[in-house]
């Protein structure tokens, strides 16, 4: 299992040849590799890894899917593992001269120790191959026809053997070697190949210099992504949130949609990092073991490091994708029916491409996949039509299609920059019981389903339909280890039908079709599709299709690094707005429902920024200029959308408000709230803040240029004690220098830098500056309000909206957009969703990647 037959061929004092790598480390499983070798005689290279070198035989007639085909193997020496990935031209008087293909690759599962197998003369495994699958045996001949008098030699001879499982053929459909001639990384045939002489292997020199000469073609890295705008420079995150479609009843107007075709199958991202490539459902689940080899194939990408965004499929003979058939095929373990469809790559090579607009992902995306091979597929796309496409999608009998804009951003959740229509209903539903089979039916007679509704499942009726013989016994089996005493539904069934039922735990769902809702939420024609093993069961509501008009749709930005963290992923609901003409600001004739609208345009922009802080809410139930008052406390009237965190205060313990969720947002605005503002803190670590704000708050007399150039001081102070300061309007008269720092440090001491930086400004610069509270003191002056940074204190938060005239908006600028005067309502409801969906970069995209902290020589050199 080393290399020393094959070292003992080699003087590497004299050639160059590689001596073998060490055993590499590797989670995704043993690679496999066949080559079909046109040497003196045509044969085809077994190779299995083990301890980081190809164990190689040579099987003369190539593998037979026929388990009653016996085919010679002859073993020869062990390969380094730099030979797998070879494929060309041998030339002549080298060691194997002749013309070699990569006709298949994978990964392989021993059954049992492989050491002690080799060992013995006999391995079981399984393959995980772009052709071959299922299980094989290598056995030692011993005393065959070929183990004596042989010209292949004696105990060298080994019989490799197909064994009879689904993936086993017999007679004429078992020649795989001449159905499938073709390479799996090229396409091309021996004869191509030979044509073209691209790739020459010289078996005396080394790897380097096989590589130089173009050989051995390293993994080369795609193109540059770093003058793409919106791109920034990140480390591989170690998961990226996907992006969901919201259920539409209409196609938007408009053509700055794409179509795409909406997938029947499990929603994957892979993620790739150094040759190795990791698949994840959109819950972070890991589901790799499941789908070797579209790892494998991901694995070889031209790519440093990437994260794909896609579905994994299985198609039919008529090209559509089945989640049913993909059921089967998952519990058959046929892994080589499955195909992975990408369709987007939020990540590429040190960049996160998230902020991107949607068509430039495409095209990235297209230059990775080109020339791929299967399973890995690109997602085709159309741009506009989206009234014809679905049509057409459910002519072909397919699920239905996913509208997204155009020059949308990617962003974490469900939003309406991605839109779904369905040629038919579906809907995840959770199992909460069983009946009694009756007739000739066995293991059960129907499922009962559900739903949640505000944390409660709700029972929605019976599915009786769609379940073949092994769906049902499968599904009971797993059915009898949940089954409890009562049932989990808050409305089960009553009477003589609730004593035919058997109650299980809510923990599987189900894909259900069915044709409608009834008025009491119950299914009309439900069919069961299948079970949804990378879905939750709490996650599982009742999915609403909405009406989306082209304005209300969000665009989307950076969703922000590692740093940047969303709550738990939730299904949308519907928050009731009442009185939605209400005027909040009637000078401008803006309505509660235009509050919502801005809250769900602005949303993916302002929720980082919020997201586990306690806030303070300013709510106005009667308009702006009417009574307003502050309110911390959640009281029983707050929405379930609306997150609780429990603070000290100086009464005593306190239960505050988070606004986690767009639907959070939408619940403040029903309350009549206007304006936001989060803490310095996260609930994480409360007494621990992680940023510093300097509030600029000039006399009211006093020019634009004068507060200008006393940010601009600010700024050149903060770069000198070495921390990076981000700009931000007020809404009002005023500009927030806000830092972001790691919270490392206590209230206390974020208080005592700010309150030094303040009082130096002032005393270096006294007929510009002021530190002191009073109103008095500030006459012709900016005072620097620095009690920003005490726990318990807020400040208007990014995006939200002021109790001022006109709805004026609070909002992150760029150093760049100071010569012109944009205080008060120069950023209001109106203005500031245009800038977002139009601004090519936010100007607070590095704002969560800053990762600095405030150190003991800072607080020193301020004086803190």
């Amino acid at each position: 299992m080393a290399l020393e037959t094959y070292r003992k061929k080699r003087n590497f004092r004299i050639t160059p040849e590689p001596a073998g790598r060490k055993p590499r480390q590797k989670r995704r499983g043993l690679e496999f590799v066949i080559q079909k070798h046109a040497a003196s005689h045509l044969h085809y290279d077994f190779r299995l890894e083990l301890n980081g070198v190809l164990l190689s035989w040579a099987v003369p007639k190539g593998p037979s899917l026929d388990p009653n085909d016996k085919r010679l193997a002859m073993h020869v020496e062990d390969h380094p593992m730099e030979y797998g990935a070879f494929e060309g031209i041998i030339p002549a008087k080298q060691y194997g001269a002749g013309t070699v293909l990569l006709w298949d690759r994978g990964i392989w599962l021993p059954k049992e120790d492989p050491a002690a197998g080799y060992s013995k003369g006999k391995l079981k495994f399984e393959l995980k191959g772009e052709k071959l699958g299922g299980g094989w045996t290598l056995v030692r001949s011993h005393g065959s026809k070929w183990s004596h008098g042989s010209k292949y030699g004696g105990d060298k001879a080994w019989l490799l053997i197909k064994e009879d499982d689904p993936f086993a053929r017999r007679g004429a459909d078992a020649g795989i070697v001449d159905d499938r001639p073709e390479s799996v990384v090229t396409g091309r045939s021996l004869e191509d190949i030979a044509a073209e002489g691209d790739r020459v292997w010289h078996s005396g020199k080394s790897v380097k210099e096989n590589v130089r000469s173009g050989a051995v073609r390293k993994r080369k890295r795609a193109f540059d992504v770093s003058g793409i705008e919106g791109a920034v420079r990140r480390a591989n995150p170690r998961f990226v949130e996907p992006q969901l479609a919201t259920l539409v009843k209409t196609i938007p107007p408009g053509e700055s949609w794409i179509s795409e075709i909406k997938f029947d199958g499990y929603r994957m991202l892979c993620r790739v990092d150094n040759g190795e490539a990791r698949i994840y459902s959109r819950n972070d689940k890991e589901w790799t073991a499941n789908f070797p080899s579209i790892a494998h194939v991901a694995s070889r990408l031209a790519v440093d490091s990437a994260w794909l965004d896609g579905e994994v499929v299985t198609l039919d003979a008529k090209g559509r994708t089945s989640f049913q058939a993909l059921q089967k095929v998952l519990s058959e373990n046929e892994e080589g029916s499955l195909s992975y469809f990408v369709f987007d790559i939020p990540y590429l090579n040190g960049y996160d491409l998230r902020q991107v607009p949607l068509l430039e992902r495409k095209k990235v995306l297209g230059r990775i996949l080109d020339a791929v091979p299967a399973p890995l597929h690109l997602s085709f796309h159309q741009r506009g039509g989206g009234t014809a496409f679905l049509a057409e999608a459910c002519k072909l009998g397919l699920e239905g299609s996913i509208l997204k804009q155009a020059d949308s951003r990617y962003s974490a959740g469900r939003n309406r920059a991605w839109l779904k229509l369905k040629c038919g209903k579906r809907q995840e539903m959770v199992i909460g019981g069983f009946t009694d089979p009756a007739g000739s039916r066995t293991a059960f007679g129907a499922l009962l389903m559900g739903v949640y509704e505000n944390g409660q499942l709700r029972y929605s009726g019976k599915v009786g339909t769609g379940f073949d013989d092994d769906a049902l016994e499968t599904l009971r089996r797993k059915l009898d280890k949940l089954v409890q005493a009562k049932p989990a539904f808050t409305n089960p069934p009553r009477g003589a039908e609730a004593r035919r039922c058997h109650w299980v735990k809510p923990l599987l769902v189900a894909e259900i079709a069915f044709t409608e809702w009834t008025d009491g939420g119950g299914l009309r024609h439900p069919s069961f599709q299948g079970l949804r093993m990378d879905k939750k069961a709490k996650d599982v509501a009742r999915e609403l299709e909405i009406d989306v008009a082209p304005e209300t749709v969000p665009q989307e930005d950076d969703p922000g690094g590692p740093q940047r963290k969303r709550s738990k992923s939730r299904e949308r609901t519907v928050i009731q707005i009442s009185n939605p003409d209400k005027l909040f600001y009637p000078e401008a004739g803006i309505t509660k429902r235009d509050l919502a609208t801005y809250y769900q345009a602005v949303a993916h922009w302002m929720l980082p920024h919020l997201q586990q802080r306690p806030l303070s809410l300013l709510r106005c139930p009667n308009g702006w200029s009417q009574q307003c008052f502050y309110q911390k406390n959640a009281d029983r009237g707050a929405h379930e959308a609306i997150d609780r965190v429990q603070v000290s205060t100086s009464d005593g313990p306190a239960t505050y408000m988070m606004a986690n969720t767009e639907d959070a947002l939408i619940a403040l605005v029903q309350m009549g709230v206007l304006e936001i503002h989060p803490w310095g803190s996260t609930a994480k670590a409360l007494g621990r803040p992680d940023r510093i704000i300097f509030d600029f708050d000039p006399d009211d007399d006093l020019p634009w240029k004068n507060l200008v150039e006393a940010v601009r001081l600010i700024r050149t102070l903060l770069e000198e004690i070495g921390l990076q300061g981000f700009l931000k309007t007020t809404g009002g008269k005023g500009l927030h220098v806000v830092v972001p720092i790691k919270p490392t440090r206590p209230w206390s001491e974020i208080k005592a830098f700010s309150k030094a930086i303040a009082e130096l400004l002032a005393v270096t610069f006294p007929d510009r500056f002021t530190a002191r509270i009073s109103k008095s003191s500030r006459k012709g002056k900016i005072f620097v309000d620095y009690l920003r940074n005490d726990e318990g204190s807020t400040a208007i938060a990014p995006f939200s909206l002021r109790a001022r005239a006109k709805a004026p908006a609070a909002t992150p600028i760029s150093w760049d957009e100071l010569p012109k005067d944009i205080r008060f309502d120069h950023f209001n409801i109106k203005t500031l969703p245009k800038r977002l969906r139009q601004a090519r970069r936010d100007p607070w995209s590095d704002f969560f990647a800053v990762r600095q902290a405030l150190t003991p020589g800072m607080l020193k050199k301020v004086g803190a």
